[in-house]
């Protein structure tokens, strides 16, 4: 590991984290900040938000076909998907929004007192804040991303599990999966614009050729 990784790692701290888990069944907003200690009594704040989507049934078999991830990681589904193609799992996706920076002439103690106040006022209970390191101040807002999904991720599969949706039929897809892929019907007869979304996912899942004819009927009808 990166030395200065390995550095930025062991001084983040979550000062403050969020009072609620990850939505199971939408998206959910974060609103973070990151404060760094500058030097003696100045410190930086980064504000922005993280939007985590709505939380998807997946499968190793499904995982292969997600672009984005690196050689070691492909090498690693891989291997999962010859061992347990059809075993439910969730995964998590996201988009950070930073908003600013701002230099601030007090000390941490004092910043973060300031906004764990502002928090609180705003009843924000997805509200966090982390004390992290100036230059690799982004390392730990992965790490407390990562921390959240981890912890997130029992209530999720739990309440998957509720609705049965991580049983999988013949086919080794889970029921949540054909569940989403009729919320994605359901989004492209509204809007055509949903469209390359859903032949993305039925591709994903090796369905295509079970629901294209539904698909084309659909295309043809708007």
């Amino acid at each position: 590991m990166d030395d200065r990784i390995k550095q930025a790692m062991e001084h983040t701290e979550l000062v403050r984290a969020p009072r609620q888990e990850l939505s199971t069944f939408g998206s959910s907003v974060v609103e973070y900040y990151v404060v760094t200690e500058l030097m003696g009594n100045v410190s930086v704040v980064r504000d922005g938000k993280v939007i985590a989507e709505r939380p998807r049934i997946v499968t190793p078999a499904y995982l292969i076909n997600v672009e984005g991830f690196s050689d070691h990681a492909r090498r690693y589904i891989t291997m999962m998907a010859r061992e347990r193609p059809h075993e439910s799992g969730v995964f998590y996706s996201y988009k950070n929004e930073p908003r600013g920076m701002n230099v601030v002439s007090e000390p941490i103690r004092q910043v973060i007192s300031n906004l764990n106040t502002r928090i609180d006022e705003d009843k924000n209970t997805l509200g966090t804040i982390i004390k992290g390191v100036e230059e690799l101040w982004d390392v730990s807002l992965l790490m407390f991303i990562y921390e959240l999904s981890s912890r997130s991720l029992r209530t999720n599969m739990a309440e998957f599990d509720r609705r049965g949706f991580l049983d999988t039929d013949a086919s080794g897809v889970p029921e949540g999966a054909r569940d989403y892929i009729e919320e994605l019907f359901e989004q492209v007869s509204e809007n055509l614009l949903k469209a390359p979304e859903l032949a993305v996912e039925l591709h994903r899942w090796g369905l295509f050729a079970e629901y294209q004819d539904r698909f084309f009927a659909l295309l043809r009808r708007t």
